[in-house]
């Protein structure tokens, strides 16, 4: 099975409003296998132009559990914060199996 990772861009407008996203957000990973390998830190735009502030990459064990953690009620309760807050760029994309 191949591992699928969430990478996002996101700049916050709000980061009151937005911590009440972000507060929730690891716990609703739980159930799914989710992980964060990347949130916030430090980055260098090496080329291109960056689509936001804040960079998060999380690794699920597949595509159908990120699939199923996105549209988790669970989520779906606490996106709102982010949506409300922020501008992001959300992508999901298949790891290498090589």
């Amino acid at each position: 099975m191949t591992k699928a990772y969430l990478i996002g861009q996101v700049t916050v407008h709000n980061p009151e409003g937005y911590q009440k996203y972000a507060q929730h957000v690891p716990a609703s990973l739980v159930a799914h296998g989710g992980k964060y390998l990347v949130r916030g830190g430090k980055d260098t735009q090496l080329e291109g132009q960056a689509q936001g502030l804040r960079k998060v990459v999380i690794e699920f064990p597949s595509r159908a559990a990120a699939e199923a953690w996105y549209h988790s009620a669970e989520y779906q309760a606490i996106l709102p914060h982010r949506l409300a807050n922020s501008e992001g760029h959300i992508v999901l994309v298949d790891g290498f199996d090589g």
